[in-house]
């Protein structure tokens, strides 16, 4: 059932992201013509403040939600009652909290908007704050979603509302150039979306309107005590680390380089958001396993989700090594593009980051966050020092240096550390072995790869699209021939064939219908 549920929460989300894609450079090319980079950089500097007042939230959510695991696998009603009557209560103040700081920060944004044309800062940045705080309002709800494995059904609204929102907003820029109205259609989506969400809960887990007088027990109340005070601490690390790269880059460059930049991490982004649609939904899966199977069970699906992992990670970032530069050119023009250093640090920083999923997957649903509870802000630390210094002496390609370099020095060892020592109950040198080892086999192929695409140059959609293919081709190929006898992969064969096989029971008796039809 763990599997079922993953596969149609990946294939719906896929789905999804693939429409998202398309609709995104469609709405980001008309947002580039006709508004410019200016109000392209604003619209990456307030999603970056706006990020760093959501820290309200501090993981209370990830906390209660870790200890939604075991009562909903154990179907235990006045539990998971008591804890939703807790998250509900928790995300009306962390709304409100996000509210009144958010309200704070207006009397300051001329200090980050430096030279730019963007004219109704203020009353933009309200319309940001809107978008922020409304979806805590409901968060709970969707949380619960997500716990019993049905992340489909929000991906898919959120699909329907996607495709609706983008064709406004792009409707919105061709015949007004209005970046409000732009914002506006975002407001009344969202706050649309969550109320129908909302409904969605109501009626599939009616119990959850129920009145219960209880509490939660002094253990569980204490480890979850423990648990916020400790992701408090992760979150704000996690913001000084990933949510100040915009802001040092507009202070000390200018809004309209945060612009270039949001190009880049819009890309990016993109190949990162479709590798989460598949582990978000594992997440899950990982829990149920954690609350209910054996160390040795866990540690032989963890060695196969780190094996998709690097399949994934090193993949589309061999595509974007390869094919960022020739796609930007080809789609808005060479003006465009940023330095070449900036490009390969991006995509060491990708890989880097997203090698780290499948531990972070193991240590979150395990409920291991006490331990390394000030790791984000030593990372934080070394970043910011970092990245100032290095943006002062080499320009942009600094600040992200900075992240990469911080990276290295603090979690790339500390989260395997804990997990294999508390969960798996395993020597560390294993995973740095199998790290390494997946590593060198990504460089290798990436050279390789490079080397080849070098020969196609690109003039013209058709050439672009040769390259983009050889560079899906040769890293599957070399894997396979490489990982075609591991255990980890026949594991993901099996899966890939029965999908497969079920897809065309389905197809098959629907083709012979309409045969007889004919």
């Amino acid at each position: 059932m763990r599997t079922k549920n993953s596969l149609i929460n990946i294939g719906v989300g896929l789905g999804n992201q693939l429409i998202i894609t398309f609709l995104s450079f469609f709405s980001r090319t008309v947002f580039i013509h006709t508004l410019g980079l200016d109000y392209l950089g604003v619209n990456g500097l307030f999603t970056n403040i706006l990020a760093m007042l959501s820290l309200a939230e501090a993981g209370i959510g990830s906390s209660i939600i870790y200890n939604l695991y075991k009562p909903v696998a154990e179907q235990d009603k006045d539990k998971i009652l008591m804890l939703m009557k807790l998250y509900k209560k928790a995300y009306l103040a962390i709304a409100l909290v996000v509210l009144v700081l958010g309200l704070s920060v207006l009397p300051f944004l001329n200090y980050f908007v430096k030279e730019s044309s963007v004219s109704h800062i203020h009353l933009i940045y309200l319309v940001f704050l809107v978008n922020t705080v409304t979806p805590y309002l409901f968060q709970y709800k969707s949380s619960f979603l997500n716990v019993n494995q049905k992340g489909y059904i929000i991906t898919g609204l959120f699909s329907v509302s996607s495709i609706l929102s983008t064709c406004l907003k792009i409707a919105i820029l061709y015949t007004t150039q209005n970046y409000l109205m732009y914002l506006i259609i975002d407001s009344v989506i969202t706050i649309t979306n969550n109320i129908i969400l909302s409904m969605i809960v109501d009626k599939l887990y009616p119990f959850l309107k129920e009145k219960i007088a209880g509490t939660i027990d002094s253990l569980t109340k204490s480890n979850l005590i423990k648990n916020i005070k400790a992701i408090i601490l992760q979150n704000v690390g996690s913001y000084l680390i990933f949510g100040t790269d915009n802001l040092i880059i507009s202070y000390y460059v200018s809004v309209a380089a945060v612009g270039l930049y949001s190009n880049y991490f819009m890309l990016i982004d993109i190949c990162r958001t479709f590798i989460n649609q598949i582990f978000n939904n594992i997440y899950h899966s990982v829990g149920n396993l954690v609350a209910k199977e054996t160390k040795e069970r866990i540690y032989s699906v963890y060695k196969v989700t780190m094996l998709l992992n690097f399949w994934l990670y090193s993949l589309f970032a061999i595509v974007l090594f390869v094919t960022i530069e020739p796609f930007i050119t080809l789609w808005i023009g060479s003006q465009f593009l940023m330095d070449k250093l900036v490009l390969i640090v991006l995509v060491i920083t990708f890989y880097e980051r997203g090698m780290r999923n499948s531990i972070t997957t193991v240590k979150t649903t395990a409920g291991i966050f006490h331990e390394d509870r000030y790791v984000p802000l030593c990372q934080a630390a070394v970043n910011l020092v970092f990245s100032i210094i290095l943006v002062k002496s080499i320009g942009i390609a600094g600040v992200f240096i900075g992240t990469l370099i911080s990276a290295m020095l603090v979690p790339f060892w500390t989260t395997p550390y804990f997990v294999y020592k508390k969960v798996f109950q395993l020597s560390v040198l294993r995973y740095f072995v199998r790290y390494f080892y997946y590593a060198a086999i990504g460089v290798g192929t990436c050279l390789l790869t490079d080397f080849f695409a070098h020969l196609i140059d690109v003039h013209s959609i058709l050439t672009f699209g040769a390259k983009a293919l050889l560079c899906l081709l040769i890293p599957n190929l070399v894997y396979i021939l490489i990982f075609h006898r591991s255990d980890e992969f026949k594991y993901l064969a099996r899966i890939a064939i029965g999908l497969l096989m079920k897809v065309q029971r389905k197809v098959m008796p629907a083709a012979a219908l309409n045969q007889r039809k004919m």
